[in-house]
């Protein structure tokens, strides 16, 4: 005997599918958004918690889910960057050049809009009256500097005709600084008045009226291995530059607060020298992304 399908029964049908619909979205949407490891390897400080927290601004915009992990130590510059091209560690930042960009992927928006292209001298406290008395580049060769042996900013102001003492790790320019072995050593205009209080039992100070300038942006880095990290950060930078979150970040962290508010870079002695390192490919011509600092853009 064949009985017509009743209403309830339909229903039942209809709600099964339903049901069936819904399981398949939530499926697709938990393979949509991929959970991924984001590796770097610095030691917590000012200037990496800024990085940091950029990162994390501009993967906020992706809609993959990223989990964030450092290396268990701090290595060596040349380690990271063998690292980083291995894909051990997923992403470093620093100054660019075209051996950096051939090597890595670079995320080409300067994480500081310029600011660090602008260098403050850490001297020895009594050695102000000296450095009064330089107005120019020629002047500036009478001095020796300091530099790291692997930093790009070496080859920048050794091209530029200054002497340059170099050293492996960083902490030891400062002690060389203070023990005599060269007179001044340039820093970013958001670095120094942390980096001063770090080393209080050294005689070191500031020195109050001079900057030197050059372009030397200070990309994210990305290893080969990972493109779509790389379209992330960009994607997120470049959509944190539109909708006014990356000039917020910016201005309320507390490291650029403090150089622009100590570094009276309006009122120094510029002197400026060239980045022959420079890529062709920097994008110079996009005003959004460089700070207005000496009254020319961009710096």
């Amino acid at each position: 005997m064949h009985f017509p399908k009743t209403p309830f029964i339909r229903s039942n049908h209809v709600l099964t599918r339903i049901l069936i619909l819904i399981a398949l979205l939530l499926s697709h949407s938990s393979i949509a958004v991929e959970k991924k490891t984001v590796t770097t390897n610095m030691k917590s400080n000012v200037q990496t918690d800024y990085m940091n927290g950029l990162l994390k601004l501009a993967l906020s915009y992706s809609n993959n889910e990223y989990i964030y992990a450092t290396t268990d130590e701090v290595y060596s510059r040349p380690r990271v960057m063998e690292s980083v091209k291995s894909g051990s560690i997923s992403v470093m930042w620093g100054g660019t050049s075209e051996e950096m960009e051939r090597d890595f992927l670079p995320i080409r928006i300067d994480a500081y809009r310029g600011l660090m292209n602008h260098r403050l001298f850490f001297i020895r406290q009594g050695d102000q009256a000296r450095f009064d008395q330089i107005n120019t580049l020629e002047d500036l060769k009478k001095v020796k500097f300091g530099q790291g042996r692997s930093w790009q900013d070496a080859s920048i102001l050794e091209g530029a005709g200054l002497e340059v003492i170099k050293a492996t790790k960083k902490p030891s320019l400062y002690h060389m600084l203070d023990g005599g072995r060269f007179d001044a050593f340039p820093r970013g205009a958001n670095e120094v008045w942390t980096e001063l209080t770090a080393f209080p039992d050294l005689k070191l100070t500031v020195e109050k009226n001079l900057v030197l300038i050059y372009p030397l942006p200070t990309y994210f880095f990305v290893t080969p291995k990972d493109p779509a990290l790389a379209k992330d950060i960009e994607f997120g930078l470049e959509s944190a530059i539109k909708d006014g979150a990356f000039d917020r970040y910016f201005y309320n962290s507390p490291e650029v607060k403090e150089a622009l508010g100590k570094a009276d870079l309006k009122n120094r002695r510029a002197i400026r020298i060239a980045n022959p390192y420079l890529p062709k490919a920097t994008p110079l011509d996009r005003k959004e992304l460089w700070l207005d600092l000496m009254g020319n853009q961009p710096q």
